[in-house]
């Protein structure tokens, strides 16, 4: 059985991480934001902690079934979130779904007590949602790719008419 201060830095940790990958969508006013990304990485961590799913290095039958059960259904969460433009055919929130999954697995993390997995997730997670987007429409320009990305800039924000998020609400 965890202490009070062990499940304290677990939860706490893993609502702050998905907290601030949820701060980056929620900035770049995309349909996912702080709360719901909090709520997924708790929600997760609580169950892997429940599972007790450290043994001996690895998972428990008990905390495997868990961390499967949460990879699958956070798909359904995540699917809420991706938007096909009829005027565009564009398909969007691709990667606040992506997001929304990620912050599952951080919560795992958090829930199981693997730190470093944690925040070296975490850097990695911030240098691609920073930096991605403009070495993707480099790449697009420099290479000559289909559906160039700069005819419709990544980081237009949604209008809080347009979705289902509406911040200050």
């Amino acid at each position: 059985m965890l202490d009070w201060s062990e499940i304290i830095l677990r939860l706490g940790i893993a609502a702050l991480a998905g907290g601030t990958v949820g701060l980056n969508r929620d900035l770049h006013g995309k349909p996912v934001g702080v709360r719901t990304l909090a709520l997924v990485s708790l929600a997760t961590a609580m169950l892997t902690t429940l599972a007790n799913p450290l043994h001996q290095g690895g998972f428990t039958d008990a905390g495997s079934r868990i961390v499967q059960g949460i990879v699958t259904g956070i798909g359904f969460l995540g699917a809420g979130v991706i938007i096909h433009s009829e005027r565009h055919f564009r398909v969007r929130g691709l990667t606040s779904a992506a997001c929304v999954w990620l912050t599952a697995c951080i919560g795992i993390m958090c829930g199981a007590g693997h730190w470093r997995l944690v925040a070296i997730s975490l850097a990695i997670t911030f240098a691609v949602l920073l930096f991605g987007g403009k070495v993707e429409r480099f790449l697009h320009r420099a290479l000559g790719g289909k559906g160039d990305p700069t005819s419709e800039p990544a980081d237009t924000p949604q209008l809080s008419d347009d979705g289902p998020h509406q911040p200050g609400r």
